[in-house]
């Protein structure tokens, strides 16, 4: 039971720093969009760069508590956020150019997947406590 509620916290606090991470990388994107007049596609890869070191070196300090092995538990890191990335790429081209969906509402919505599969594959992956 402990451990569950541990896991719920630790969840919790994932998402939390994950609001931060998603926050920038949104902002990057929109801004990026509008001021840059970048693609779409570009634009995501650099927003999520961005969101995804933050929420790397968050999540190191504040959530999972590790010091050690930090350059592996970022390149694995960065490793989990390529396949997020690589998933929300494909979800934007298949919600805007595929059905023409709005450009802003699809990141939000892609967002939402990609964060469910980030957390369980950094919690097993990333953040495992060394043996």
């Amino acid at each position: 039971m402990k451990r569950l509620l541990y896991q719920k916290k630790q969840f919790l606090l994932y998402c939390v720093i994950g609001v931060s991470g998603v926050t920038l990388d949104f902002s990057v994107y929109s801004l990026l969009l509008k001021a840059g007049g970048l693609d779409y596609q570009v634009a995501n890869a650099i927003g999520y760069a961005a969101g995804t070191l933050l929420s790397f070196i968050l999540n190191a300090r504040l959530n999972f508590r590790v010091a050690d092995k930090l350059l592996l538990r970022l390149a694995s890191f960065f490793g989990v956020a390529f396949i997020g990335w690589l998933v929300s790429a494909c979800l934007l081209h298949a919600l805007i150019t595929g059905h023409g969906f709005n450009r802003y509402l699809s990141k939000a919505a892609v967002l939402v997947v990609v964060v469910l599969l980030q957390y369980n594959l950094n919690r097993t992956f990333s953040f495992r406590k060394a043996a």
